[in-house]
């Protein structure tokens, strides 16, 4: 479903060239949830802005389903959609929920706009009350599930994920996991997610990536990462720190 090619992103910032991404290569099959990990700026998160359109590729290809992206294309939108790390920041404060979902609809000339607003808000376990309301009369758990809800608008066969729960609290990240989960079984996504935290993404992905400083590192299975069969000293201290994090 994705391929990613020997993807190298770079910046130009205060005089400086910043390699955020080098020589990154990776693949995703269809229906599978694949993980990328890695300290700030590792440049994971650049790899999904690059998928988007929102970082430059410098070197590389990116393909979906086997053909090169256009991001500008109404038609990339119906395959590709992104949840963004702070629902806080990615939600118009003065647009309402009903505005905030019926956007990409009317963008993209579809019909039945409250009915599938309303099984919208359903599918992320919000009651159809909610679309008339505020983003500043919504808990942190609640907003996310809203912009969970409008991602899945166009009804896309992919969701890149950017620490989609490391701005809620802990009582609610793990409930927004458990609804990805369920969509990706019921609808038969491909997640691509970013994350710093091991925990999360064994919670959520069947292969990992480990990136630091812009480079892969190493790759890992769901069963390997559970059994602590790292073969680099990074990935055990990601490991180790993830681990306890866990148990304070």
């Amino acid at each position: 479903m994705i391929e990613i090619e020997n993807l190298s992103v770079t910046f130009h910032a205060a005089g400086r060239i910043v390699r955020a991404v080098e020589g990154v290569s990776l693949s995703v099959a269809a229906r599978e949830s694949f993980g990328l990990v890695g300290e700030s700026g590792s440049g994971k998160s650049t790899i999904l802005r690059a998928i988007c359109g929102l970082a430059p590729i410098s070197q590389g290809r990116i393909l979906i389903e086997g053909k090169p992206v256009d991001p500008r294309t109404k038609a990339f939108a119906r395959q590709v959609q992104m949840v963004f790390q702070d629902p806080y920041a990615s939600l118009h404060p003065r647009h309402t929920i009903d505005r905030v979902l019926s956007e990409p609809l009317a963008i993209h000339g579809e019909k039945n706009t409250d009915s599938r607003i309303e099984q919208a808000l359903t599918d992320v376990g919000l009651p159809p009350a909610f679309r008339f309301r505020f983003p500043h009369q919504l808990s942190g758990g609640q907003r996310q599930r809203v912009a969970i809800a409008r991602a899945l608008m166009l009804e896309p066969r992919i969701l890149l994920l950017d620490e989609p729960t490391s701005a809620l609290d802990a009582s609610v990240q793990a409930e927004t996991l458990n609804l990805l989960t369920r969509l990706r079984e019921t609808r038969g996504l491909t997640f691509l997610m970013v994350s710093h935290d091991l925990a999360v993404i064994d919670h959520m992905c069947d292969r990992i990536l480990v990136m630091q400083h812009g480079k892969a590192v190493e790759s890992l299975t769901r069963e390997a990462l559970a059994a602590g069969q790292m073969t680099t000293d990074y990935a055990r201290t990601l490991f180790t720190a993830s681990a306890d994090r866990m148990l304070t």
